[in-house]
């Protein structure tokens, strides 16, 4: 469960907006291509990331059934819609408390004290949008629209989610609750940054958050 111990690069016990590696030559400073992002983007309620259960409790029960099984870690992220496909690799708070991005601009990572995807809750996946150099792995994320479904595989068998939502929120307003709180399915948050480039600090102002659910 990562209620309470990490966000798409998190500090200490309170989940926080998409951390940045410290400012390099490679961070964050391509802008051949317009980082567009409504400044209060988030999607409307309807669109929120679903429960199994609606709240008026018109959906079948979703512990009807076992949920299928898996083990061992995930190893690959392939997202069909915006030519994604990535090995993935762990990752693990550092000394900070924070989450370390992934090394590799080209691949994305999970993290590995949490949820893992295909396990009932919300597992995080994170990766770059962009370096110096040219797009990284989620420069696409924000061409990701509701039904696009998104595989991830774990062991020997790949585990589909469908994107129910996707939003943009100013890191310095991440609402914590809405994409790392509990669920009682299974789920799945594709987390980059984005929007406006703030050349003094090198880093984006905003996050985008991809919600997914099993199935």
């Amino acid at each position: 469960m990562i209620a309470g111990v990490v966000a798409a690069f998190v500090a200490g016990t309170a989940y926080v907006a998409l951390k940045e590696q410290p400012a390099t030559d490679d961070v964050g400073r391509w802008t051949g291509l317009p980082q567009s992002a409504p400044s209060v983007a988030a999607s409307s309620a309807s669109d929120e990331a679903p429960f199994a259960v609606p709240a008026d409790g018109s959906a079948p029960d979703p512990f009807a059934a076992l949920n299928p099984t898996y083990s061992g870690t995930p190893t690959r992220l392939m997202v069909k819609a915006i030519g994604v496909d990535t090995p993935l690799e762990t990752l693990r708070l550092g000394p900070d408390g924070a989450l370390t991005p992934p090394k590799d601009f080209a691949k994305a990572g999970f993290y590995s004290g949490g949820t893992l995807p295909g396990d009932t809750g919300p597992a995080v996946v994170a990766g770059h949008v962009d370096s110096k150099r040219g797009p990284a792995v989620f420069y696409k994320l924000r061409e990701m629209q509701k039904g696009d479904r998104i595989e991830v595989v774990r062991g020997a068998k790949t585990i589909t989610f469908t994107v129910t939502s996707t939003a943009w929120y100013p890191k310095s307003k991440f609402p914590t609750d809405r994409v790392y709180a509990p669920t009682p399915d299974r789920q799945l948050r594709l987390i980059t940054c984005g929007g406006v480039f703030d050349h003094s600090l090198r880093s984006y102002k905003d996050n985008l958050v991809i919600y997914a659910v099993a199935g």
